[in-house]
């Protein structure tokens, strides 16, 4: 075969460009840092690499952002419930005082300024937020779990479920002493009967200061054709206020409903019919709420109506048609779940009314109420000793107001055992709420805990993932600097070869 000029130019040409592709990808190599620059210089490569960035972003995205986001929540939910246990604890210590202890009229105003302040701070962490968010509002993270201020807006109809033994036996004082009935110009007139208790069955409902319209059903067991227990109307009988002096002695078959205070009176007869009642559905209304009132929206069914009738929102919380399986109080919850795992997804909330209740508040205020009476009955104590001071008083009107002082001094033995009563109510409530919220505290840990677990196995994971994808993508800088100073040296070697070749001229052919 005879090899002509022009072919070995061409083969010259043809290895000077070889060796400078390579030392091109080689130099690229060098300068990224990266094996390949285009999906067509290594396909297999490319792919697994589109795999792994895939994976890796998604890892990182939960280790950077979902899981840091759902532990600040849970964070803000522990500190908020944390703070709420040491508040029952000390409302506890309160309770307890009050329940044991003697107290002079100083101790108890100090007593009740206290619960009563510790009662707003309770219910003002239920409107804890995390980045404008309310972490015990369930789904409606823009509503406050309570009222931020008193409003009278909207009118609330709802329905509370309780039981038979929500259905409490309490005392009440009959024949109190109005010493504004006394009249020295007839003093044998003044009623002499001595106060005395009397036993009542009482339901206090999670608000006072209703409106009128209350209606109660309840099941007694039996059950329809679908299994859904039956619900029975018990027919309120009259509507009373505080000032009725029968308000709270219903007939053994009636019903009272006590507006000012939100409490159902039942007879004899209605509390032996219902006391043994798994289901009692109490539907009322109410419009006028206070600061620090708990939204009913987040507790129970209700629908609201604004004040002219032309809002109306129905808010569905409960599942009231009650199966014979189902457990009382079955609550349709509104968890919030984060994904914090490839197909996994963690519920980071803690909904209000697993924490917070009706009942702290409506303790506290049924003792205000029974501290009240305590100091109402000494305060005309000591009206009366002032009135027994005067010299000019006749033998029967000084025999009327030692009648009175006696009369005064039983009411104030009697209201001061309601009162310690009310104190015990309220060391058993306040018990009762801390257990409520330890075992949201103890869910919330078992949940932190849990994204802890996955924080630190995600951590692993992206650690292996870019271990991998390095491994894929990256070059040995150490192997790519040898192999780019070998090319380099080739490169130049063919370039100086070609340099000799291409030398000859026609005048060396002749």
């Amino acid at each position: 075969m005879r090899i002509t000029n022009k072919m070995m130019t061409n083969n010259v040409l043809h290895n000077i460009n070889n060796n400078k592709n390579l030392l091109s990808t080689l130099e690229n190599q060098y300068s990224t840092g990266k094996k390949i620059q285009k999906p067509s210089d290594d396909p297999i490569i490319a792919v697994r690499a589109l795999k792994l960035r895939t994976n890796l972003s998604e890892i990182t995205q939960y280790v950077e952002k979902n899981i840091p986001d759902a532990l600040s929540w849970m964070d803000t939910t522990e500190s908020s419930l944390d703070v709420v246990n040491d508040i029952l604890r000390q409302m506890n210590t309160y309770c307890n005082q009050g329940a044991n202890d003697p107290l002079t009229a100083e101790d108890r105003a100090s007593i009740v300024e206290n619960l009563e302040q510790l009662k707003q701070h309770v219910y003002q962490e239920g409107n804890s937020n995390y980045a404008g968010r309310y972490v015990f509002s369930g789904y409606k993270t823009d509503t406050p779990l309570v009222f931020n201020e008193p409003t009278d807006e909207y009118t609330y109809t709802m329905t509370e479920p309780l039981c038979g033994e929500d259905v409490t036996a309490e005392f009440k004082i009959v024949n109190n002493v109005d010493i504004n009935a006394f009249d020295k110009e007839n003093p044998d007139a003044f009623d002499k009967t001595m106060p005395n208790q009397i036993q009542i069955y009482r339901m206090r409902l999670g608000y006072g200061n209703l409106e009128s319209g209350a209606t109660i059903e309840y099941t007694d067991g039996s059950t329809d054709a679908e299994g859904y227990l039956v619900k029975t109307a018990l027919p309120i009988t009259a509507e009373k206020t505080l000032t009725d002096p029968d308000a709270y002695q219903p007939g053994d078959d009636e019903v009272h409903f006590i507006r000012e205070t939100g409490e159902l009176i039942f007879g004899k007869n209605v509390y032996e019919k219902i006391r043994k009642s798994e289901h009692i559905d109490v539907t009322y209304s109410k419009k006028e709420f206070q600061t620090n009132d708990l939204r009913p929206e987040h507790y129970f069914n209700c629908t609201r109506t604004s004040e002219d009738g032309t809002e109306v929102i129905t808010y569905e919380k409960q599942n009231l048609n009650y199966n014979i399986d189902e457990p009382f109080g079955v609550t349709e919850g509104q968890p919030i779940q984060y994904e914090v795992n490839f197909n996994q997804k963690l519920t980071i909330n803690t909904e209000g009314n697993a924490a917070f209740t009706h009942d702290i508040g409506r303790a506290i205020d049924d003792i205000i109420n029974a501290v009240s009476d305590v100091q109402e009955t000494e305060e005309k104590m000591a009206e009366v000793d002032k009135m027994l001071e005067d010299t000019n008083l006749t033998p029967e009107q000084r025999k009327a107001l030692e009648g009175i002082k006696e009369q005064l001094t039983s009411e104030f033995t009697l209201r001061t055992d309601i009162m310690q009563a009310a104190f015990a109510g309220g060391l058993s409530d306040t018990v009762d709420m801390q257990d409520k919220v330890n075992v949201a505290m103890s869910d919330l840990g078992g949940r932190y805990n849990r994204l802890l677990l996955t924080q630190s196995r995600l951590g692993d994971q992206q650690v292996d993932f870019e271990d991998l994808l390095s491994n894929n993508e990256d070059v040995d800088l150490v192997d790519t600097i040898i192999k780019y100073t070998s090319a380099e040296t080739i490169y130049n070697s063919s370039l100086s070869a070609a340099s000799k070749l291409v030398q000859s001229s026609l005048l060396d052919f002749l």
